[in-house]
């Protein structure tokens, strides 16, 4: 093994990518196969670094994935170059092209996630992100790997990708079309064979001449989420025509859709539906026809610019100027905007919830593992007690704010049904959580936003649960937190954010969270001292404080034998800052002090230095690299925008 190894790493040309995508091929032979493979590495490789001898090698491996596997790989090629590709987004769309095969029991998730973790495996696609239990979520393609996968997607009329430098009319048949920085423009196609459609545009005021075009019969995803021109209602007044369609995507911020059509309840085989960021404010009787759902994603607009009810003066001026976007002296796109944002006003009560209304039968997607976001008040009581018959619900996000205590009754004894529900958000009057009796005992994700006044004792009991995240509970007892979450097993991320923690003091005790790896706090403005006992936490790796001054300080770094990195964000400021700074430089696993500020910008403490000052001085966002043989700083100094922080609370 050694010696063959050796010569397929000489032949390689030691070209970090072909040892990479060959060890790809290598890890699922046989070791007696392994001479094969040698024998097929294109010669010029050792001797000629070119990119068309690289390309050689990519096409060598393409050739070698099973024939499952083959599909999968080129439908990447849709995804414009350097785009985060989200592991949820892909395996759903696989899922709805056919490309996925059911097998031994297994479910089409479970299925089409084992596809993407062989083409990580194999290095045919490069992870970029991993969740807290080192899951990937998602991938980026490699520049070379991608012009392989766009030739041969063209070769073999599978994909073809229309760019801003489009001229000519495409004379074959593509089963799926892609636009890259521009409108979905006729481009001469017979549209009846088509799969499916994705844009990724510039921004646009204009509407699109082709979504939702008659002539796509046989469309079966359509995904919008990257586009960036004008989707209105009447888009989709024809939804209902594409009955072949299984993957439906209009989340985006330039959607102007206020209403589901009824003729979406003809779409039998739709199994992802992912209307977040519209002005969907409820969802039409006819949802519960669509009995293979697997997706029902339906997170609404939460901001009014012209109908706010708090500017009472300038709403009236807004609704008096209403029937004049009408006339030539507006653009339809804003006349667009102008009915969408006063519809989702009327019909919500002018409610902020990021919820929608569902419609009594929900209870009859009894394959439904994933349905956000439910807003409780404004559903029905038989409705909300129907949502205990989704058997099969994993994830489950709600809003209670505004709702009645019976309503919160009927949701309460509707969750406790729900035995195979992994992740659970509720956000607005939690008082009712309390007298949880029997919560869904396989919860690994936990998110309440709203007043708690202390954690419900039933979270101690949840062994399974991994990420925890509180919002606004106002919590006071430092102990309740210590004695309830301390315990758990399994918890890996703790968030703490705006509010959740209103004492001065937080000290993780002895022997407390076992395997946590990330804590971060966000908005505790009262905290001023965040402590860390001998013997707790023994896995942790990050914390992350924002919008917090820690009067007080961080004590107890020197107990966390796995720290990698303390980040002060935002507004996030620490006492002694440059004893901090020793604390870290002498920890053995060798941290990162990172600050978003400069150093001047925090409490220095009274052991400043002459050499710190100049640190301080010369600091900039690209350091000089540390000399060969010395150690480079510990500290790194990053600018993010105010913006761009709150951007990311909002993500998570």
């Amino acid at each position: 093994m050694r010696e063959i190894v050796t010569k397929i790493v000489k032949k390689s040309g030691r070209l970090p990518l072909a040892i990479l995508t060959i060890g790809g091929m290598l890890a699922t032979r046989e070791v007696s196969e392994w001479q094969s493979i040698y024998n097929q590495i294109p010669l010029e490789l050792e001797s000629n670094r070119s990119l068309e001898a690289m390309r050689r090698m990519v096409t060598l491996s393409y050739n070698h994935l099973p024939s499952h596997l083959k599909s999968c790989f080129l439908y990447l090629s849709i995804f414009p170059e350097d785009f985060e590709i989200q592991r949820r987004r892909v395996v759903e769309r696989w899922i709805a092209e056919g490309f996925v095969i059911v097998r031994d029991g297994l479910s089409a998730e479970e299925v089409g996630n084992s596809y993407f973790d062989d083409l990580v495996n194999r290095s045919m696609i490069q992870p970029s992100r991993a969740n807290i239990e080192g899951v990937v979520k998602s991938c980026r393609v490699h520049d070379i790997v991608r012009d392989v996968m766009i030739a041969i997607s063209r070769d073999e009329n599978f994909v073809y990708v229309a760019g801003n430098n489009l001229s000519s009319v495409v004379n074959k048949t593509f089963r799926h079309v892609a636009y890259h920085g521009i409108m979905c423009q006729n481009i001469g196609m017979d549209w009846s064979h088509v799969r499916s459609l994705t844009a990724f545009g510039e921004r646009s005021l204009g509407p699109s001449p082709l979504v939702c075009s008659p002539d796509m019969r046989m469309l079966r995803a359509l995904d919008l989420e990257n586009a960036q021109f004008q989707v209105t209602q009447k888009d989709i007044s024809n939804i209902g025509l594409f009955r072949n369609l299984k993957y439906l995507n209009f989340s985006y911020p330039y959607s102007h859709i206020y209403k589901l059509p009824r003729s979406i309840g003809r779409l039998q085989g739709l199994r992802t539906l992912n209307i977040r960021d519209s002005y969907i404010t409820e969802l039409p009787i006819e949802i519960c026809k669509l009995k293979s759902l697997h997706s029902l994603r339906c997170i609404r607009n939460t901001s009014y610019e012209r109908f706010k009810l708090d500017n009472p003066k300038g709403c009236l001026v807004a609704i008096s100027y209403f029937p004049m976007h009408f006339t030539a002296l507006f653009h339809p796109s804003e006349r667009a905007e102008v009915v969408a944002e006063l519809h989702m006003a009327w019909c919500s009560r002018w409610s902020e919830s990021e919820g929608v209304r569902v419609p009594k039968g929900i209870g009859k997607l009894k394959e439904l593992p994933i349905l956000e976001v439910v807003d409780i008040s404004r559903t029905s009581c038989k409705a909300i007690k129907e949502l205990g018959e989704l058997v099969q619900l994993r994830k489950l996000s709600v809003v209670t704010e505004g709702a009645s205590k019976q309503k919160c009754k009927v949701l309460r004894d509707a969750i406790q049904k729900l035995t195979c529900l992994r992740s659970l958000s509720v956000g607005g009057s939690l008082e009712w959580l309390h007298v949880v009796s029997s919560p869904p005992p396989l919860l690994t994700s936990l998110k309440l936003d709203g007043r708690l006044g202390e954690i419900p004792g039933w979270v101690g009991n949840l062994t399974h649960l991994v990420k925890l995240y509180l919002y606004g509970s106002v919590i006071e007892e430092e102990g309740k937190i210590m004695e309830i979450l301390g315990p758990l097993p399994n918890l890996m991320q703790l968030h703490l954010g705006d509010g959740s923690y209103i004492g001065e003091k937080l000290a993780f005790k002895t022997g407390a969270f076992p395997n946590l790896k990330k804590l971060g706090t966000f908005n505790l403005w009262g905290l001023r001292e965040l402590k860390f006992e001998d013997g707790t936490s023994p896995q942790l790796a990050m914390v992350d404080i924002s919008w917090c001054e820690l009067a007080s300080g961080i004590i107890g770094v020197n107990q966390l034998p796995k720290l990698k990195e303390i980040s002060l964000g935002y507004h996030g400021r620490v006492a002694k800052l440059a004893m901090l700074q020793s604390e870290v430089d002498a920890h053995p696993n060798s941290p990162v002090l990172r600050l978003f500020k400069e150093r001047s910008h925090h409490d220095l403490g009274d052991v400043v230095v002459q050499a710190e000052e100049a640190t301080e001085e010369s600091s900039s966002l690209h350091p000089e690299p540390a000399a060969v043989g010395e150690s480079s700083e510990s500290v790194v100094t990053t600018n993010v925008s105010q913006e761009d922080l709150l951007y990311t609370y909002n993500s998570c």
